[in-house]
């Protein structure tokens, strides 16, 4: 009950999140290889030795975050089928992992990159391009880092805790455990996080309906409060949704793991061959993600009166299931947050370390020097966060993540390109993503901070995701540059650049 503390559901909640928590401290000395303080490597990527089933559990754990438990349900409450584009889009994801993450990882290893930025920096030896890809992937991640605490503040209130005090503490904890431990933290968390997830999950898509009267009831009553909403909103999509549908889905699967956090569950595997096992085995969290999306059809049918969309699912749990049960899940979607954001604040602290730090204050900086600044780097960008989420609007934070998802995707030519062809060059490369920021930046202003942009062509309108249009444009003006220049000669690369760790 909101406003009212539920005690057997907060000691629940307490119990777990002190679980973890010793977990979190315990992971500094879990498949240690020395001292982690030591070299970034260890620190930032777990000592690049991962094997498949830990891997499995980590890209899971920071790809599907606290914000996904909460904002997919909340987002098919509100408008019903087009909600579901996020199964599309972690279907159409795999396959890209499968394809282009094992030559990535192979540029990493081979050099000792740590970021997409010093992959980029290695093949073009460009500073500039460099630092534009460093920059984005920290600009996209500070929102994305603040979304998570908003996911944990909407179970922190159910639970019926008031303030800002309970978040900040729960932050504080994250900060110094990742502090000590680094990338093992989250990735010994993530057992716990995802086994906790899938029992919530489970439990709910049998129990849920067959207390509102079986899945029959729970669409009907769906489709009676779309069908009272009118506009754009139902069970099925409607003509004018499929491309928007489509495109949303295409352009966040090609977005998805350049983000610096999933990139870095991605370096710290032990080889190529696990990140094509995870490749085939990681669709299981979107048959998760699919039963977590069900629940905003749930709540249609559970009657639920809602201050926000957002509070679709803890509303759920607080009315359908007993106290404890619902503590359970509470705990289970709060460290849904800590998981991504741990790995999150591990990536931006990697790409300023690297791809600031190194490159620009302390070139001769020993590994030991990296990971003392990679790790109050990470708490900066925690802090940053708490404070981004306390005192700006969360609509504000949602804008940013929109914008942040365009960003990204801007990288895509400059991290990806390289991999495959030697064609394009540096110059071409930054000129498209000059035009690809700006261009998206502009477009997704123009629209209300938006995801799609409606365009309007030989009488026809065509409504199609804001970040895969920049895309477009940005590849364009890369291959423009390229020709207008004459800079179609295969790049040539130092033959002994040597190791940048």
């Amino acid at each position: 009950m909101i406003g009212q503390i539920n005690w057997t559901a907060l000691g629940v909640f307490l119990f777990f999140f002190a679980l973890v928590t010793v977990m979190g401290f315990a992971a500094s000395r879990w498949r240690g290889r020395g001292n982690v303080a030591a070299h970034l490597d260890e620190w930032g990527l777990g000592g690049r030795s991962f094997g498949p089933w830990i891997t499995w559990f980590l890209v899971g754990g920071d790809f599907y975050t606290a914000y996904t438990v909460i904002a997919v349900p909340a987002l098919v409450y509100a408008v019903g089928a087009y909600g579901f584009f996020a199964l599309p889009y972690t279907i159409l994801v795999y396959p890209i992992v499968f394809t282009i993450m094992p030559r990535l990882w192979k540029a990493a290893h081979a050099q000792g990159h740590v970021t997409a930025a010093d992959v980029v920096y290695g093949r073009y030896r460009s500073r500039p391009l460099e630092l534009a890809i460093a920059l984005t992937g920290v600009l996209a991640t500070m929102p994305y880092i603040a979304l998570q605490l908003v996911g944990m503040g909407v179970v922190i209130k159910a639970l019926g805790l008031t303030g800002e005090l309970p978040l900040a503490a729960a932050f504080v904890i994250l900060a110094l455990y990742t502090y000590s431990a680094g990338l093992r933290a989250p990735a010994l968390i993530a057992f716990v996080k995802d086994l906790m997830i899938y029992i919530v999950v489970l439990v709910a898509v049998v129990l849920v309906p067959s207390r509102l009267g079986g899945y029959g009831a729970v669409f009907d009553a769906a489709g009676q409060a779309f069908a009272a909403k009118g506009g754009a909103t139902g069970l099925l999509l409607s003509p004018a949704q499929f491309l928007p549908y489509a495109s949303l889905a295409l352009g966040s699967a090609l977005a998805a793991f350049m983000y610096p956090h999933t990139l870095t569950g991605i370096f710290a595997a032990r080889s190529a061959d696990t990140i094509r096992r995870n490749a085939v085995f990681l669709p299981a969290y979107t048959l998760l993600l699919g039963l977590i999306a069900l629940l905003g059809y749930m709540a249609h049918a559970a009657h639920l009166t809602l201050q926000s969309n957002n509070d679709v699912v803890p509303a759920l749990f607080n009315a359908l299931f007993p106290s404890w049960f619902a503590g359970f899940a509470f705990a289970a979607i709060a460290i849904g947050a800590l998981v991504p954001a741990a790995v999150m604040s591990i990536g931006a602290a990697n790409l300023f370390t690297r791809n600031f730090w190194k490159a620009y204050v302390h070139p001769d900086v020993t590994p030991a020097g990296e990971a003392a600044v990679a790790k109050i780097v990470s708490l900066v960008v925690k802090v940053g966060a708490l404070i981004f989420i306390l005192f700006l609007p969360t609509q504000f934070a949602l804008d940013l993540q929109l914008l942040g998802g365009v960003w990204i995707l801007q990288t895509f030519p400059a991290v990806v390109f390289g991999l495959f062809n030697n064609r394009f060059r540096s110059p071409a490369l930054l000129a498209g993503w000059v035009v690809g920021l700006a261009g998206g930046t502009w477009l997704a202003y123009a629209d209300g901070v938006k995801p799609v942009h409606t365009m309007v062509l030989a009488g026809g309108s065509y409504t199609v995701y804001t970040g895969l249009l920049a895309l477009v444009a940005n590849i364009v003006v890369a291959v423009v540059v390229q020709l207008v220049h004459g800079l179609v000669a295969p790049q040539a690369r130092p033959a002994a650049a040597g190791p940048r760790g």
